[in-house]
């Protein structure tokens, strides 16, 4: 039905950062968790099946010739750090046996990974197990609370493997029940709690040891759709305090357009496609993406920052190395914090803030051109949708500032 994923190159665009601090660039120094050609086959002829007999083989042919199965197919990526990196598929694509290798739940056949420059597949034990103490924390899909502990002991469970004392690492516990909303809580049994606060509880005993990178393997996929609602809200809310790099595992599209700074598509162990939400879903990498996608509603994902565009004369300027799209382009952000955005010394800046009405939307927008004199688009920005003109953005004065065609 699909054409074949291997004669397709990967798209890896880059995302913007929360509150559009710039890109998430691919391969660069920024870069917290860097993964490279990295393979993982069930076995016991696995070493056999990478070998070059074998190179280009369907894992069908290679399960029937020898009984290996093949579940990750020379993946590599990079997740910029504060980034939320959502990994999506179906069942069986590999996702959950890559998000277990990152932190060697499971060993990877071949590969690299590297964590901070640290290629974490030469650690021995005691190495291991430091880095997942303190700087790497999962959150399962099953939360895996001890039923015999009370909330404040299961969420203190990390720091009391480190070694902390217990006034210390109750007050360090009770900061986090009461960031995740647990507050009062903090004395009943795992089986007192609804779902939506057991996974609130796992949450906590992964965010107490204060930890650089979350691992989430489907943590919300098991629960009623309200709470899950909930439940990816509060993430949200979280990761604009904390800025942790988190590593999310879905097979939900909405869930991964919903959190994810970038999105990678995983099919039968490979991934076909990485970019931001909007690449995803308006520039799908081959059939099989633009299936996943086909219901999307595009213009519930753009944003009319992502499609201004710069009146001449006013915010471009040839020398210009500011501004995420290269240079001369204006740096848009997405916070609400004011009426204008704060500009950079000597380029240009604006920021967006939706206003929402029936209908339609309304986005307040403030630019500051290269002297750093303030201008306006217009008060307010519309956008327009329609199946055959696509969407539109225009300002209060009627002025067209940008358009995506349908």
């Amino acid at each position: 039905m699909y054409p074949d994923d291997a004669a397709s190159p990967v798209n890896t665009d880059g995302g913007s950062g929360p509150d559009g601090a710039g890109d998430f660039p691919a391969n660069n120094d920024s870069s917290c968790i860097s993964v490279k050609s990295l393979w993982k086959v069930f076995g016991k002829n696995s070493d056999k099946a990478l070998s070059a007999e074998y190179e280009g083989k369907d894992k069908t042919d290679i399960l029937a010739e020898l009984g290996c199965v093949v579940a990750l197919q020379d993946v590599s990526f990079d997740v910029g750090r504060g980034e939320t990196f959502v990994v999506m598929g179906l069942s069986g694509s590999g996702k959950s046996t890559l998000v277990r290798c990152l932190i060697r739940l499971i060993e990877p056949t071949s590969g690299q990974i590297f964590i901070d420059d640290q290629d974490i597949l030469e650690y021995d034990d005691a190495q291991l197990t430091e880095i997942r103490r303190k700087k790497v924390a999962m959150v399962f899909q099953h939360y895996g609370l001890l039923p015999h502990r009370r909330v404040i002991d299961n969420a203190a469970w990390g720091l009391e493997l480190r070694g902390v004392d217990q006034t210390s690492r109750y007050a360090q516990t009770q900061e986090v029940l009461d960031l995740v909303g647990l507050t009062g809580w903090e004395q009943a049994y795992p089986r007192e709690l609804s779902g939506g606060m057991q996974q609130r509880v796992g949450l906590a005993r992964a965010l107490a040891v204060d930890p650089d990178i979350l691992l989430m393997d489907e943590p919300f996929s098991g629960l009623d759709p309200l709470i899950r609602r909930n439940m990816q809200d509060e993430l949200i809310r979280l990761q604009r305090e904390l800025h942790k790099t988190i590593v999310f595992i879905t097979h939900d599209l909405d869930e991964a357009l919903k959190i994810g700074d970038r999105i990678a598509i995983m099919r039968d162990g490979k991934i076909v496609q990485i970019g931001p939400p909007e690449a995803i879903v308006l520039n799908p990498a081959n059939e099989y993406v633009a299936e996943f996608t086909r219901d999307v509603r595009r213009e519930s994902i753009l944003k009319a920052s992502g499609v201004m565009t710069a009146p001449p004369g006013a915010l471009r300027r040839p020398d210009s190395q500011d501004g995420v799209g290269g240079p001369g382009k204006p740096r848009c952000r997405r916070g609400l914090g004011g009426r204008y955005g704060q500009p950079l010394p000597g380029g240009v800046d604006s920021s967006a803030r939706p206003e929402g009405g029936p209908g339609w939307s309304r986005e307040s927008v403030g630019v500051l051109g290269p002297r750093g004199d303030p201008g306006f688009l217009g008060h307010l920005v519309r956008r327009d949708h329609s199946p055959q003109h696509g969407i539109r953005f225009t300002n209060s004065c009627g002025e067209q500032r940008g358009h995506l065609g349908g």
